[in-house]
């Protein structure tokens, strides 16, 4: 399946002037901030690079970036949101999205009239929306902000990486992959890890840090 312009166009068939597709990244990881993505495109924009979007995880590192430079070059308006390690540790995940999101949403420069979220709702943000379940793989709009999250969020663990070394950061980008889990039994949790994922707590607690 590849994302169409279909649920774009339908709710800018009510009427509404400016969709934004909104994602997240991240929220699986055991280090690094739950990261989001709003974008407002052009609907119908026929550049030859459209043809390539599509969910973030089916996706080369190579053309995720490509794209991203395009969407960032010929978006009406792109936002970034994230949600701290301290916050998803105090709120769980699911908020820390939401979190994510509306600040990714308030950092457009073009403000919204209605929205296109991939599996969530936002209820504290009082505009009108769409959520659909795999609408990274659906909605064009969704899948580009999918990949503006996945390529910020990526390049902020590369950071990390050299900060906190040892971890590999720059390999796993945070996910609990065995180089982490290993990593993490030996040197213990850094300040970015999450210390209310079981992996970590239990590492915390002196027990082995198993997946």
């Amino acid at each position: 399946m590849s994302p169409s312009w279909n649920w774009d166009r339908a709710l800018l068939s009510r009427g509404h002037r400016f969709l934004a597709g909104v994602d997240e990244v991240g929220r699986g990881p055991l280090a690094g901030p739950v990261m989001a993505g709003a974008v407002i495109l052009p609907i119908g924009l026929n550049s030859t690079w459209i043809a390539e979007v599509n969910d973030s995880k089916l996706l080369s590192p190579r053309v995720r970036r490509t794209l991203s430079d395009r969407i960032w070059e010929e978006a009406l308006a792109v936002g970034i949101g994230s949600a701290s390690t301290d916050e998803i540790d105090r709120v769980g995940i699911v908020p820390a999205t939401r979190l994510a999101m509306g600040r990714a949403i308030r950092r457009l420069k073009v403000s919204p009239d209605c929205l296109l979220i991939d599996a969530m709702r936002l209820p504290e943000v009082a505009l009108p929306q769409e959520s659909i379940i795999r609408g990274d793989s659906i909605s064009i709009s969704i899948a580009a902000a999918s990949i503006v999250a996945k390529v910020a969020r990526d390049r902020l663990m590369v950071k990390m990486d050299s900060r906190y070394p040892g971890f590999g950061f720059q390999r796993n980008k945070g996910y609990g992959t065995p180089e982490h889990l290993k990593a993490l039994g030996r040197l213990g949790p850094c300040p970015i890890h999450r210390l209310t994922f079981a992996p970590v707590s239990a590492c915390r607690a002196g027990l082995p840090p198993l997946s």
